[in-house]
């Protein structure tokens, strides 16, 4: 995950430091992180290197602060005295490339692992063929399915010396059957078996038609189940590379409504978010919590779900530097276009403030993330 995060950056500022390259722009600096210099060499006109604070990266092309003063023979290689079309490459090279790199992590990830499979009703569709077993019971006591010798990769065949059809219907007879020794027939490598077990109990909220009961008190009412202790296998579809592309783009156009969603959240739940970070509810920071690299670490699992993650942070990114607002790559776009309307360039000086504010948010966010990703950890 950190690999893919770093991997992230470099490529992010390579796509503006290629495009400035193409079109005759200097660039005299390239470095991953802020702040003093830990590392750094020189190879042509640029210095390339590694500063102290893994913030982000960033790539020094001459001319793109209009305030900047520039000796008069590279005047001509100025970002600023480029036509609006190059402009628009280069600060849009960066963003474009996180939607790139979510897309192949994407096309990756289905082409090795399929494509989740769903119902009609959007739902994951769960196979008889065991994901996990759980060691122990929500209560803390070995779960019944630890205790007959299940593992993954078994597949559900019999329950009580009937065919078991389905998941659903596995997790039924199990709910009915709290407490009491049953049989149940699996296939392991191929060899069929059997296991007993006496199933444990545990509480669910009880629902009825789709909406969970609540008492007269406004609480939700809990019922006793039978508890078995294995999640399934989710059915998965293996598509030619035609499906697999397509899944993908589709795949990124989701991600990307549910991360304009999401920021849009934050940004409105901000207050609220910094008050709860210093006392407030636990239940504001679950709704709008922000996650560093460290949270996005300690989340990381198998390959697929990690790939997985890092397409979402690459689309995230992607519509985060999108916003038309100075100093973001959105922001610099923004001002392109304004001169290219307006035919002169806006005075800088007063994008200063907002600037300011963008820069000030985003160190705060990023703040709360690594304090509550130290001190208020996402539960695994």
């Amino acid at each position: 995950m950190l690999i893919g995060i770093v991997l992230m950056i470099v490529i992010h500022e390579g796509g503006h430091f290629l495009a400035a390259k193409a079109f005759g722009m200097k660039a005299t600096e390239a470095f991953f992180g802020f702040g003093p210099r830990i590392w750094s060499t020189t190879r042509g006109e640029t210095e390339y290197g590694v500063k102290a604070f893994p913030l982000g990266g960033y790539v020094r092309i001459i001319g793109m602060n209009p305030l900047e003063e520039i000796d008069p023979e590279d005047e001509a290689r100025t970002y600023r005295t480029a036509v609006f079309w190059k402009k628009s490459v280069v600060v849009l090279a960066g963003i474009f490339s996180h939607f790139v790199m979510a897309t192949l992590l994407l096309i990756t990830v289905f082409s090795i692992w399929g494509i989740v499979a769903t119902d009609d009703a959007g739902d994951r569709i769960p196979t008889l063929s065991l994901a996990m077993v759980a060691e122990t019971t929500p209560s803390g006591d070995v779960s019944p399915a630890t205790t007959a010798g299940f593992v993954a990769e078994d597949l559900l065949r019999t329950y009580e010396g009937t065919a078991v059809v389905s998941w659903d219907d596995f997790v039924e007879h199990v709910r009915a059957d709290g407490g009491k020794t049953v049989l149940i027939g699996y296939d392991r490598d191929g060899v069929a078996a059997e296991a007993s077990t006496t199933l444990a109990f545990t509480e669910v909220p009880l629902v009825v038609d789709g909406v969970a009961v609540t008492d007269e008190n406004g609480d939700v009412v809990y019922q006793e189940v039978g508890y078995f202790g294995a999640a399934p296998e989710i059915a998965r579809d293996h598509l030619g590379l035609l499906g697999v592309v397509g899944a993908a783009f589709r795949g990124v156009g989701e991600a990307v409504v549910q991360s304009v969603y999401g920021l849009g959240q934050l940004i409105l739940g901000f207050p609220q978010l910094v008050m709860s970070v210093f006392g407030g509810s636990d239940e504001v920071i679950g709704e709008v919590r922000p996650i560093s690299p460290i949270g996005l670490a300690r989340l990381a699992g198998p390959m697929e779900s990690t790939l997985m993650m890092l397409a979402l942070v690459n689309v995230f990114v992607g519509v985060l530097n999108f916003i038309p607002l100075y100093p973001l790559d959105g922001g610099h776009f923004a001002v392109a276009l304004y001169e290219k309307i307006r035919g002169h360039a806006p005075d800088v000086r007063k994008l200063m403030p907002v600037a300011a504010v963008v820069v000030l948010f985003l160190i705060t966010i990023g703040l709360m993330g690594v304090y509550l990703d130290i001190f208020k950890p996402l539960e695994l």
